[in-house]
């Protein structure tokens, strides 16, 4: 049971950050401003409720092994073991991660189709380059408590 736990939480997270890695392309790669904003027209709210859906897959399937794997006796009993430490630094980052797509969420669903103001772009794209960095920082974690755990 636990082995399809983790299989969807890692597919789960393949979703994620594979998503990620696309937008992030197009917005680096595609120059033409108005091919940019019909490609995030179209693509930004499917990409939305994609990405909402493997965030939640990913919540509900690491909650279950960190319960499973007893995280939370580590976290009490063991607080300045490395794999404590390892696993409190995943969980604030995703802690982190998951405010900062929220508020890009709903900046994004709240001005679709229409102009965004200065701040309302500094903050979307300033939270998608943090979502973005968080991942490759969380996935350093994983491997991390992957190797504590032997």
């Amino acid at each position: 049971m636990i082995k399809a736990v983790l299989y969807t939480h890692i597919l789960a997270a393949t979703a994620w950050i594979g998503g990620s890695l696309l937008l992030f392309a197009l917005g680096v790669l595609l120059r033409d401003k108005t091919a940019q904003k019909q490609v995030y027209a179209h693509l930004g709210p499917l990409y939305g409720y994609f990405e909402t859906f493997w965030l939640i897959v990913l919540w509900a399937t690491g909650l279950t092994m960190f319960f499973y794997y007893g995280f939370p006796g580590v976290l009490s009993h063991a607080p300045d073991s490395e794999l404590a430490k390892l696993m409190h630094v995943k969980l604030m980052i995703v802690g982190a991660l998951t405010l900062l797509t929220i508020l890009h969420m709903t900046i994004a669903f709240k001005t679709h189709g229409i102009e965004r103001t200065k701040i309302q772009n500094i903050l979307s794209r300033g939270s998608s380059l943090a979502i973005f960095l968080l991942n490759l920082v969380i996935i350093w974690y994983a491997i991390g408590i992957r190797d504590a755990l032997g």
